[in-house]
């Protein structure tokens, strides 16, 4: 990767770390320009204090040059610590803010990219590279010391340095500037070995690394899902499933151990490194006291030069191993950024719905196949949904019923055919003014485990009269009058030791509460009383028209009973459409699908 473009990734992983983590890299580097400079501080007071004891002894200049010595390294370090501690909580706080960049880009991803296995695998990759192994964004956080380090470093000993180069000893070989080009060399070259033993080492990690998607997926399952996710406990238990994931984990092991001859070779480079490192430190010393000893400088210099060489071949060192760091962290954060770059496809209309009250949605031939998939699961629907009408949509499972409402709410778009409102395509409207438009409830709703009123008004704040009005309406009033904290109750003991367990059915009846709640003007509900039992859901169709007044209703359900109260009834077979009508119309119809299934679900009542 060219530099031009490793400094555009890396100045936008700033950016995003100044948008999550404020505050963050500013005091990180400036803890690091004072912790650099102190050192060098150090150095230079001390030559000149032994320089004045080996030289006048005058006990003014040393007094100052102490109190001076003691007094800069007495503010830097206050200074530095009053940062460092900024740092620490800081730096500690990141890792609770990484997964909101996550969260961010799955609420901004369309539905169907959601479902996209390759596109969830790319996520996982990118999630693991940051969260186990601290690459990417992290690697950038941790390594912008070393970059600040380097850099000032390398200023700071050149300044000391420079002298040294220019002392004459009045020998024509010592004297010579070809020593400049030596020293230069051998920073160099220092700062290359130092790369290429460190890129060995990252290679080594890496194959390491080869395979850990899956080592990591399958640890995570059989050593932490299957056994602490309540959801699937009774299963592991009832089932012995514990058993299978015994026997994988004994080749996750394994598999781990098998690596171990890599291990080695990882530990092995940086004692390479620091042999390096050392043998320049001496050459470096010999070339100072070499000089020292033909005269070119008083003796407290050689403390100066010494430190200062050894600190410049440092310095150098670390910016050519940043350089390199920065070329693997830039790879990553490509990766990161390739998926945070993913394409909303959803937010490119521009239409805006209006303050309308009267809305007609109209499919038109539309037909639909999910992504990746070569079969149609619904093939030329045409179909009206009017303001103030109740629609229900019945068929056996697998006929379209849910694919049907996913297409209304947007969570997908036809294969072929347009979705109109008011005679408009869907498309060409605003998402987000569209989706103000429906309140849901799916089969697979979600609660929270946050209080009654949070999972009800779906926000942190909420009108409590509002919240209770729809509690009543679900007739979920008196378990409500039970929790002791009222809406502040919390859902389920993730959260709270005081939260309430609350049964599928009571879950089903706040879901409804909450799509109640949202007040908009079109009502989804896709198997909304399938929890419920057959007195509760009698209650719930019962007050159904109190409960949506004149919104707009869909209404997806298997059971027919249910659907006697809707002024339509669209038939779903095979994804097609294949009759309409109201319960007393399509009932009449003897050899019609809907009376086949009204007879095959009434004998059991029957008898």
């Amino acid at each position: 990767m060219k530099l031009k473009k490793r400094l555009q990734i890396t100045k936008r992983g700033y950016e995003i770390l100044r948008k999550y983590c404020p505050g963050l890299i500013e005091a990180k580097v400036t803890a690091s320009i004072l912790g650099t400079l102190t050192p060098f501080i150090t150095i230079w007071f001390s030559a000149r204090i032994i320089n004045e004891i080996a030289g006048a002894k005058s006990l003014k200049k040393l007094a100052i040059y102490v109190l001076l010595t003691v007094f800069v390294n007495f503010l830097f370090s206050m200074i530095k610590n009053s940062l460092n501690k900024v740092v620490a909580e800081k730096e500690t706080g990141m890792w609770s803010y990484f997964p909101k960049i996550f969260a961010d880009k799955q609420m901004s991803l369309d539905y169907a990219d959601l479902e996209d296995q390759g596109i969830q695998k790319q996520k996982q990759k990118a999630e693991e590279n940051l969260f186990m192994f601290g690459n990417g964004l992290a690697q950038l956080v941790w390594d912008t010391t070393g970059i600040v380090e380097a850099l000032v470093g390398i200023v700071a000993s050149i300044s000391l340095t420079a002298s040294l180069f220019v002392a004459r000893t009045g020998n024509s070989v010592m004297d010579s500037s070809l020593w400049i080009l030596a020293a230069a060399v051998l920073v160099i070259a220092s700062g290359l070995l130092n790369a290429k033993l460190r890129k060995k080492e990252e290679k080594a990690f890496e194959k390491w690394t080869e395979g850990t998607v899956w080592f990591n997926r399958a640890f995570m399952f059989f050593g932490h899902e299957l056994y602490d996710n309540p959801a699937k406990a009774k299963d592991v238990r009832i089932y012995r499933q514990d058993k299978i994931a015994d026997r994988e984990m004994v080749k996750l092991i394994e598999h781990n151990n098998e690596d171990g001859k890599t291990i080695d070779k990882m530990s092995a480079y940086p004692g390479l490194l620091a042999f390096a490192q050392g043998l320049c430190n001496v050459l470096c010393y010999l070339f100072v006291v070499a000089k020292a000893g033909l005269g070119a400088f008083a003796v407290g210099s050689i403390v100066q030069y010494v430190a200062a060489l050894s600190k410049l071949v440092h310095s150098f060192s670390e910016l050519v191993y940043a350089d390199s760091e920065n070329r693997v962290y830039t790879t990553h954060m490509t990766r990161l950024f390739d998926y945070l770059d993913i394409p909303s496809r959803k937010n490119t209309g521009t239409e805006s719905v209006g303050n309308e009250t009267h809305y007609t949605l109209e499919f038109r031939n539309v037909s639909f196949k999910y992504p990746g998939s070569d079969n149609y699961v619904l093939k030329n629907i045409n179909a009206l949904v009017t303001s103030g009408k109740k629609k229900a949509l019945v068929g056996a499972n697998g006929a379209g019923k849910t694919s049907f409402v996913k297409l209304l709410c947007r969570l997908y778009d036809p294969t072929e055919g347009e979705i109109l409102l008011n005679g408009r395509d869907i498309r060409e409207y605003d998402y987000k003014e569209y989706m103000k438009l429906f309140s849901f409830v799916f089969q697979d709703f979600k609660l929270f485990s946050l209080g009654l009123g949070q999972n009800i008004a779906a926000a942190e704040d909420y009108d409590l009269k509002k919240v209770e009005e729809c509690i009543k309406k679900v007739s979920l009033g008196e378990r409500y009058k039970s929790m002791a904290a009222g809406a502040e109750t919390f859902l389920y003991k993730d959260v709270s030791e005081e939260g309430v367990m609350i049964s599928g059915g009571e879950a089903q009846k706040i879901a409804l509460a909450r799509a109640l709640y949202k007040d908009s003007p079109i009502i989804v509900l896709d198997e909304p009383t399938a929890a419920l039992d057959p007195i509760a859901e009698a209650q719930i169709y019962e007050d159904f028209n109190k409960l949506v007044n004149n919104k707009t209703a869909v209404f997806v359900s298997h059971r027919l009973s249910s659907c006697r109260f809707c002024d339509e009834i669209m038939v779903f077979d095979k994804g097609r459409i294949v009759q309409t009508g109201t319960h007393e119309e399509l009932l009449s119809d003897k050899e019609g699908r809907y009376s086949e299934l009204w007879n095959a679900q009434a004998k059991y009542y029957n008898n």
